[in-house]
């Protein structure tokens, strides 16, 4: 998986997959045409951190805003990346660029890697999933996240179910 080559080794994985009534490619472009703003449970997620409630929320968006798209083999994966203190109201977040991801190291800072990846079942059926993986740099920041993840990790992981849940009825409406 494409998420290898950026954060191979984590501490905190989450992975959640739906299968989905349609071929790889239209599931696909549900992914990359996903707006997360068309759940009301995601956009009071949202607010709730403090971020804006702005329409739409795409990828594209979300790379915008604090997020680096650290790859994509296109029609199949795309991973997002994202580093800093999570556990701090403002996330005091860092843009690392794809070829500095893997290495960066400095004290103080967590970094996730988040995908969504299509794999064709047979010519009508695909399974999409998502899966978001954190690393920290230190022990301190380990300690820091690991209490910021017991309150936030259900609400992420609830995130990520509709997310999918979004790409499904989108892909499955198109066909």
């Amino acid at each position: 998986m494409l998420i290898d080559r950026f954060l191979p080794r984590f501490e905190v994985r989450e992975h959640h997959q739906v299968e989905v009534e349609t071929d790889a490619s239209r599931a696909y472009r549900a992914v990359i045409a996903l707006d997360l703003s068309r759940s009301p449970i995601i956009r009071s997620l949202f607010a709730l951190r403090g971020l804006p409630r702005k329409r739409p929320v795409t990828i594209h968006d979300i790379a915008g805003a604090g997020f680096v798209i650290l790859g994509e083999e296109p029609g199949t994966e795309i991973v997002l990346g994202v580093t800093g203190k999570f556990w701090r109201a403002k996330g005091d977040l860092r843009r690392i660029g794809p070829e500095d991801f893997p290495s960066f190291a400095e004290p103080g800072y967590a970094k996730a890697a988040w995908n969504f990846r299509v794999v064709p079942i047979d010519r009508a059926r695909s399974t999409v999933s998502t899966e978001t993986r954190v690393v920290t740099t230190d022990l301190n920041s380990k300690r820091a996240f690991r209490r910021y993840w017991l309150l936030v990790g259900p609400f992420s992981s609830l995130i990520r179910r509709r997310a999918l849940a979004l790409v499904k009825k989108s892909a499955e409406a198109d066909g």
